[in-house]
């Protein structure tokens, strides 16, 4: 499997958990860290934490590894990072206050309408 299909992977997990506002940014050529970033959030602390948990068991189950998850005990911002994609889960009050999408602003926007729900 690619980083397109891990992103996929994760991308469905935070919407099966009801996140809000997912948007992948397409990182290459951008950022050494990674080539996809995914930004949503959660109404609650459990909330993002239920959303980090699925990310992460989806990507075990289907054979990628988690390189490391930063930030899930406090639940404000949860940072995933499956190696070519991190995912960064906010509480809905950080997100707009961190503004990521705003901070790599010159990204393109993947586009999900094919894994999330209508």
């Amino acid at each position: 499997m690619d980083n397109q299909e891990l992103l996929k992977i994760a991308v469905k997990a935070a919407d099966d958990k009801r996140a809000e506002d997912i948007l992948a940014l397409n990182m290459k050529g951008i950022s050494s860290i990674a080539d996809y970033f995914i930004i949503c959030h959660g109404n609650s602390d459990k909330q993002v934490q239920a959303i980090a948990k699925e990310m992460k068991e989806k990507a075990h189950e289907l054979g990628f590894d988690v390189k490391r998850i930063e930030g899930f005990d406090e639940a404000r911002w949860v940072l995933i990072d499956l190696g070519d994609v991190v995912a960064h889960v906010f509480h809905r009050e950080e997100r707009s206050y961190y503004n990521l999408e705003r901070l790599w602003g010159d990204a393109p926007l993947e586009d999900l309408r094919s894994e999330l729900n209508t």
